[in-house]
């Protein structure tokens, strides 16, 4: 082999791409954090919205 081919072989080696699972973890709970907040926040409003849009397409 090539000196070139070499060193790409061993950088392209160094290179371990599995990713950052602590990091993947912490954004979905954060992310479900968030979510459920803001459904605390906004669940009567929604409901009663809803429930508005679902009164006008029956006719009830």
């Amino acid at each position: 082999m090539t000196p070139l081919n070499t060193r790409l072989r061993t950088r392209l080696a160094r290179l371990d791409d599995r990713g950052d699972v602590p990091g993947w973890v912490l954004i979905t709970l954060m992310t479900a954090g968030l979510v459920a907040a803001l459904w605390a926040v906004a669940s009567p409003t929604l409901t009663n919205l809803f429930s508005e849009a679902i009164a006008s397409v029956t006719g009830a």
